[in-house]
């Protein structure tokens, strides 16, 4: 298939994928901004930034992944345009980059529909002086009108699996030109390399991952620390579940619940539970299933903060056995007051999680089968001794009480993670300094080329 051909398939599907993401976003919540101007290429008055670097974060996750890189840019002086296609995307953006948007040194703006006018009309209002795009994020048109424009463009912290690998090479001829037309890749892994190059891609490096150069905020891990040092009591937290895993939890929850009652202290009393949706629009369905079950919770926004006053108000509230993390942006401070972290999005098949942050705050970590989209990190990890694998949510469970009581080992797998991810940083600094090679060149050469590929392919 070339790129004529894919536009028209993207057309011809355009009414049922545009209604699927409607749809989509009443179910979540927010404004998705479907049909507005802005997903469409069209946009009122003058770009207020002048020659931004454009970067690329779909989602919630790339977003988390992205800021370190935003605020390098940032820090060297650039203006940025933060494009995403979520809604949990920009909020986090928002949120993280609140400072730089009201300065005017950072926009957010809805990445344009992939049809070649909606792209031509993006490049030309905004004129970014290069285009980044996070993990895996590639678009035929885009890029397409990226090069038409002479807008350089790299992929960054590039995941690639084999399924993906597949799909390309399925796809043909668009995605192999979209791949070819990048001007630098910057692989996770050399795994992720070879694949890339295999899809079409020269000019590939491995960087490692982004997510290992987290900067995670100390007021929000201080605010963590000392909600657990006035919870006294152990807290396990169950982060980032996905679709499914809820109910698996609660269910394995509450089946602790019965068996621990008329055996000394009652579960909760030495123990609480954090249970984290990964997604805000199942906040309500997880308060549900914890009251269906009977278990005794509160949601973090009942709190004042993740601190001492929240602990005290948890403590006033009959302490209760679950806390609903039913709030944005305060992962750094459900992990830094936790003892363990059970990182779902992986006992169902979604992928898994990233356990990265977790390990970075120095917690240790348990993950379940199916985590494809972090293999490497996962594999990694456990090789490090800073996480372990199980193979379900009871057997998670059952893992992290019983880790509870072996603060020796609590202690060892988490110095593990902290010092793991310590190793790994850097992936940042290569991109940037790799980025700033593709300006002094474009400074130089404005036009673009496959000529200014000087990055060698690998071997």
């Amino acid at each position: 298939m070339n790129r004529f051909f894919y536009t028209a398939f993207i057309r011809l599907l355009s009414p049922g994928l545009l209604g699927w993401m409607a749809l989509r976003a009443r179910r979540a919540g927010g404004d998705w901004g479907v049909w507005s101007g802005s997903r469409f290429g069209r946009y009122a008055g003058v770009s207020v930034l002048k020659k931004p670097i454009w970067v690329h974060a779909v989602s919630l996750g790339e977003t988390r992944a992205a800021q370190p890189l935003v605020q390098a840019l940032l820090d060297q002086g650039e203006s940025v345009l933060l494009t995403h296609m979520t809604v949990t995307g920009r909020a986090e953006g928002a949120l993280t980059f609140a400072t730089a948007i009201a300065q005017g040194r950072l926009k957010q703006e809805w990445l344009p529909y992939d049809f070649p006018g909606c792209t031509q009309r993006f490049m030309a209002h905004y004129r970014p002086l290069i285009g980044i795009l996070i993990e895996r994020e590639v678009w035929p048109n885009a890029i397409a009108s990226a090069r038409r424009a002479h807008i350089p463009m790299m992929l960054v912290s590039a995941r690639f699996s084999d399924h993906a690998l597949r799909n390309s090479l399925r796809a043909g001829r668009v995605m192999r030109e979209a791949y070819g037309s990048l001007d630098a890749v910057y692989a996770q892994t050399l795994s992720d390399a070879q694949r890339l190059e295999q899809a079409g891609a020269s000019a590939v490096r491995v960087s490692g991952n982004f997510k290992f150069d987290v900067s995670l905020p100390a007021d929000k891990v201080a605010r963590g620390k000392a909600f657990n040092a006035a919870l006294k009591r152990k807290v396990v937290a169950i982060a980032s579940t996905r679709e499914g895993e809820d109910q698996l939890f609660v269910d394995a929850i509450a089946r602790k619940v019965g068996r621990a009652r008329g055996h000394g202290k009652d579960l909760a009393e030495r123990v609480m539970f954090y249970l984290i949706p990964r997604h805000p629009q199942r906040f309500e369905e997880a308060a549900a299933l914890l009251q269906k079950a009977q278990l005794p919770f509160m949601r973090r926004s009942q709190l004042v903060d993740i601190g001492q006053a929240g602990a005290a108000a948890l403590r006033a509230g009959g302490q209760p056995l679950v806390l609903l993390g039913d709030s944005l942006g305060e992962m750094p401070s459900y992990y830094a007051s936790s003892h363990i972290a059970i990182v779902a999005g992986s006992f169902e098949p979604m992928g898994g999680q990233n356990l990265i942050e977790a390990c970075a705050v120095g917690v240790p970590v348990l993950v379940g089968p199916h985590t494809r989209n972090f293999e490497q990190a996962v594999v990694d990890a456990i090789d490090e001794g800073a996480a372990i694998r199980v193979q379900t949510v009871d057997a998670a469970l059952c893992k992290a009480l019983d880790l509870l009581d072996q603060p020796a080992e609590l202690s060892k797998m988490g110095q593990a993670g902290a010092h793991w991810v310590q190793k790994h940083t850097g992936a940042i600094a290569r991109v940037v300094a790799g980025l700033n090679e593709i300006k002094a060149r474009k400074a130089v050469a404005p036009t673009r080329g496959a000529a200014t590929k000087t990055y060698p392919p690998l071997t």
